[in-house]
């Protein structure tokens, strides 16, 4: 986490269809959109009250294709937290899940 600051970026990642971008909007915009919208990368800023105090968030809501293995890199290597998303209907969708767990892992220690 920084040091001297209340800003704290938040990455989102999951598989293609699986709900990031509806998980975020609801959270920063309190809507919920009906039609499924391919995302390749959005940024939002969203602020909080946290231990009595505001921060901001930076929530990056990822692609859900792995066509941009750097973006995805930069993303670990800049976040500050990450949500991983998986479909609760899709057992595939958590599997998906665990290289992008481990290149966390791997980025920013264990």
């Amino acid at each position: 986490m920084p040091e001297q600051s209340n800003d704290y970026r938040v990455v989102v990642f999951g598989a293609a269809g699986v709900g990031k971008s509806s998980l975020v909007l609801r959270f920063v915009r309190g809507t919920f959109r009906e039609t499924y919208i391919p995302t390749i990368e959005d940024t939002y800023r969203q602020v909080i009250s946290c231990d009595k105090s505001v921060c901001t968030l930076q929530i990056t809501d990822t692609t859900g294709s792995h066509q941009f293995p750097a973006m995805q890199r930069l993303s670990i290597s800049r976040g500050h937290a990450f949500i991983l998303v998986y479909s609760v209907t899709s057992r595939q969708s958590m599997e998906d899940l665990q290289p992008i767990f481990d290149q966390i892992c791997q980025i920013k220690g264990d």
